[in-house]
């Protein structure tokens, strides 16, 4: 079993409030569960306006496609136009 985990950090330019922010953190979390099947959640930066800090969990047999998984949701955050990927990190723990 491989548990694996993605830190990712957003910058959200067109917020320019509280509300507007969370607009789009809750639609981008819900597509992406609904696309990649993985938990996700925002866990850090949460008073910020233009910046925020998601959290991806995702489990499986194989490693690799753990790691793909992750990598693919870091891809789609990114091409999804409504926030900027500053930084991601992607951790994996096999038991």
């Amino acid at each position: 079993m491989t548990v694996g985990s993605c830190k990712i950090e957003l910058r959200i330019p067109g917020s320019d409030s509280l509300k507007a922010k969370r607009r789009v953190v809750k639609s981008l979390k819900e597509r992406a569960q609904n696309r990649f099947n993985v938990a996700i959640a925002e866990v850090d930066r949460l008073d910020d306006w233009q910046r925020s800090t998601l959290g991806v969990a995702c489990v499986g047999n194989d490693s690799r496609l753990v790691d793909a998984t992750l990598s693919k949701v870091v891809n789609w955050i990114e091409a999804s136009g409504d926030v900027l990927v500053v930084d991601y990190e992607i951790d994996l723990v096999s038991h």
